[in-house]
């Protein structure tokens, strides 16, 4: 029974997940807005040869939005997904064959986390743990065959 509920768990994160990486940024969005699928803009500007933004997801709100129990929803509290899309600014097309990582500082200062960045549909991302209110920075290393390129940025948790 246990597998089943962590095979039932799974499933509903990866369906989440991929429904985050649909298409459909909207370049209207104010600098901050918070696009219900899509998280809040938390950056936006060059990264190396591209044009770059972040988005960052309540992943408890997300699964609470999807349907799914206030216990399982639970599960996700303190964690959200962090999302850089990454564009040609030639084309305007996304950014192919990039990989990345991302260090994540958080509030105290003395801890930090090393996360790799998966390519997720039109962007790259991962799941990060954003357990305290206070202000994160996130300090992001891109590479392709085209080229390189970082960006620092920061975001407070309320």
């Amino acid at each position: 029974m246990r597998t089943i509920g962590k095979a039932v768990l799974t499933a509903v994160c990866g369906a989440a997940l991929m429904l985050l990486a649909l298409p459909g940024i909207s370049a209207a969005a104010e600098p901050g807005a918070y696009d219900m699928d899509m998280g809040e803009r938390i950056f936006s500007g060059k990264v190396g040869p591209w044009t770059g933004e972040a988005r960052l997801v309540d992943m408890m709100a997300q699964m609470m939005r999807s349907g799914v129990t206030a216990k399982t929803a639970a599960r996700f509290a303190g964690k959200r997904h962090l999302m850089l899309f990454l564009t040609d600014p030639k084309t305007g097309k996304p950014a192919a064959g990039i990989t990345g990582k991302v260090v994540v500082t958080g509030p105290d200062k003395a801890s930090s986390s090393n996360v790799t960045l998966l390519v997720m549909g039109e962007h790259i991302g991962a799941d990060i743990g954003m357990p305290k209110p206070g202000k994160y920075t996130f300090k992001a290393e891109i590479e392709s065959a085209g080229g390189k390129g970082s960006a620092t940025f920061s975001y407070t948790l309320k």
